[in-house]
């Protein structure tokens, strides 16, 4: 019989439970003071690892401060500068493009909707929703790789476009937990409910995971 809505709910919550006091530390992994080095940021993350992109903006956040100064980078220089992130032509391209925007359509600000944000060059939803959950404050869960994977095996969300499985999450997870939980998925992912080779006999939530492909050692 397959888990009703309520049953879903109840038990999110206890899951929720579990992981935080498993990962107390549990934090968005990258850098930043404001909220446009945490968009450059994001943006730069794709199909790059987190600490690779905290040591190319640890410089980057130094020459460029604000949304016009991206605006105006040379697409070359920024492109050297990103280049280790990979696909560095089309993040430049991105990061120039979405800067423009912000000058032109916000005063060079960061907006705080998810409609503003989308609407900018290179902004999925994503990304967005990464901004408004840890620059802003905002209830918002980020659908990354790794909340992607943990949610579907712990049977929280079943789908194969990341859009959905953010809509069934939403209805699961109480809304003040979203971008905690976000947090805490990924480190969950990361740590022990890896891609390739889960450590399914000590984690902390197997028994109320229904993941049929369990590891046994």
């Amino acid at each position: 019989m397959a888990e009703s809505l309520r049953a879903k709910k109840v038990r999110a919550r206890k899951l929720i439970r579990i992981l935080e006091r498993e990962y107390p530390d549990a934090k968005i992994a990258l850098d930043f003071s404001t909220p446009l080095e945490l968009l450059v940021a994001t943006i730069l993350a794709a199909q790059c690892t987190d600490e690779r992109v905290n040591q190319v903006t640890k410089a980057l956040f130094t020459t460029c401060r604000s949304a016009k100064d991206y605006a105006q980078a040379d697409p070359a220089t920024l492109e050297r500068e990103i280049r280790s992130t990979g696909f560095y032509k089309a993040k430049a391209r991105a990061v120039i493009g979405m800067a423009k925007e912000l000058v032109l359509k916000h005063g060079g600000q960061v907006p705080q909707t998810l409609l503003e944000l989308v609407a900018l060059p290179g902004v999925g939803r994503k990304t967005a929703n990464v901004v408004l959950g840890n620059a802003y404050g905002q209830p918002a869960i980020a659908v990354d790789t790794h909340v992607f994977r943990v949610s579907q095996r712990l049977g929280l969300a079943k789908s194969e476009d990341p859009e959905e499985v953010h809509d069934r999450l939403c209805q699961a997870i109480p809304r003040v937990k979203w971008t905690p939980f976000s947090h805490l998925l990924t480190t969950h992912g990361r740590r022990a409910c890896k891609a390739r080779k889960p450590t399914c006999p000590a984690c902390p939530v197997r028994a109320l995971c229904p993941w049929p492909g369990k590891t046994l050692t």
